[in-house]
């Protein structure tokens, strides 16, 4: 018998009326008509089955301390980092694990089962990574976490930064991180770039710098990146996350830079929600709108994964652990608004992320772990415009998380009683009537 038995429910790739058999955890059947007995059913009603969502980039440090120990009053990153300076001597350990496991609630709720976390290093105390690889092992039955050793105050610009760092990933800790545009020298920047990927190139590890996070078009510490990643042949394991001077670059610049990111297989990790938010800054009008170039880099193949950032910290008072919400904006903002394009901004939370945090057993396949998400949408551009419900989160084949169908009920006279919006799309996204 099997555990479970979903029937009728679409795909991110287009299949329609599917059905799917999982036991053991695992996905073992997906076929147009199953007819087996299974311990229960699920009528998908047509609705969207999706792999899990993924955040490739994320804060868990600091997650849900807004307004600890003030509120960033000019918004801008570095007020945002003079703030995060002031809260890590406060911090506790209880109090971050607490913080990050009621972040962790939120996430599963939202479908979202895969998530890489930056840590800050540049305590002595390394509080924030015990406290978060003590989460680690907390979440492990339902969440993918990942750990990112992440030098915030510079790796050169804080006196123990690489020291910390050894130390951290000697703990346990999963990939390298940096910050060169925040040394103090463009040139420290791009020795910081050589240091940290020669350090996880002799620890066979992955690197995922914060890069050129700045509106200066002359921060240009990707190409850095890209020239240590091929030297070191690390092509495949390296993300660039935010990459904003991109948008303020020239033309002609760029038109070198996006090949050599391409040719070094480096995973782009722009974060809609912040880099509009803190981006442009002192900008009067026309006021730049501060996120990187992804239809650009997506058209020179460039893996482009969308994260979300922060939820509620010194830098960002909103999020919800909801990736749909960040596609949604990046759609808006970079102008993503053919089918094509609002479909790859749905890869970018699903598959292109998991490329990006190096997941392989994802995806809804025969034989792989039952990890998906039932969405109150009929296909993926729908659930990007409704930022659609979750009706069901499974984990290794479990239920985990349920939420009931979003119905409006109507008192019109003449109209129907009821209202589900995923009911009330034009066309279909195949581009028929």
């Amino acid at each position: 018998m099997l555990d479970l038995l979903i029937k009728n429910a679409n795909l991110p790739d287009g299949r329609n009326g599917i059905d799917i058999a999982i036991s053991a955890g695992k996905f073992e059947t997906i076929a147009s008509a199953i007819d087996a007995p299974a311990h229960r059913t699920i009528d998908a009603a047509g609705y969207l089955l999706s792999p899990h969502f993924i955040d490739p980039h994320f804060h868990m440090d600091a997650t849900l301390s807004l307004g600890l120990p003030r509120l960033n009053r000019s918004g801008t990153l570095l007020e945002g980092i003079a703030l995060w300076g002031e809260l890590k001597p406060l911090l506790t350990h209880e109090a971050v694990v607490e913080r990050a496991l009621r972040y962790c609630d939120l996430a599963v709720a939202q479908g979202l089962l895969s998530i890489r976390s930056h840590v800050d290093i540049c305590d002595d105390r390394l509080l924030a990574v015990d406290a978060l690889l003590e989460v680690r092992e907390k979440v492990r039955p339902y969440i993918d976490l990942q750990l990112v050793a992440f030098p915030q105050d510079g790796l050169f610009r804080s006196a123990n930064a690489e020291k910390n760092l050894l130390r951290a990933l000697d703990k346990g800790v999963d990939v390298v991180g940096g910050i060169p545009h925040f040394e103090r020298t463009m040139a420290d920047g791009a020795a910081s770039v050589k240091r940290l990927c020669e350090i996880a190139a002799e620890r066979g590890l992955r690197v995922d710098f914060h890069c050129d996070e700045s509106d200066d078009p002359m921060s240009r510490h990707i190409e850095t990146l890209a020239a240590q990643t091929m030297r070191l042949g690390l092509q495949g394991r390296v993300v660039g996350s935010h990459l904003t001077s991109m948008h303020s670059m020239d033309n002609y610049y760029v038109s070198k830079l996006l090949p050599l990111i391409a040719e070094a297989q480096i995973h782009a990790v722009p974060n809609p929600l912040i880099n509009t938010t803190l981006q442009g800054r002192h900008d009067t009008y026309p006021k730049r709108r501060g996120i990187t170039r992804i239809p650009e880099l997506l058209a020179h193949g460039v893996n482009v994964a969308f994260g979300q950032d922060c939820c509620m910290d010194p830098w960002y008072s909103l999020g919800s652990g909801d990736m749909l919400e960040v596609a949604h904006m990046a759609v808006h903002v970079s102008q993503m608004t053919s089918v094509d394009a609002m479909k790859q901004a749905f890869d970018a939370i699903t598959v292109n992320s998991a490329r990006a945090m190096g997941l392989e057993d994802y995806g809804i396949e025969t034989g792989r772990s039952a990890n998906c998400v039932l969405l109150q949408a009929r296909d993926p551009i729908e659930a990007i415009r409704l930022k659609a419900t979750r009706l069901a989160v499974l984990r290794n084949g479990r239920i985990i998380s349920e939420t009931a169908p979003k119905i409006a009920t109507l008192n019109l006279p003449d109209r129907p009683a009821a209202l589900d919006s995923a009911q009330y799309a034009p066309i279909d996204h195949a581009g028929t009537a």
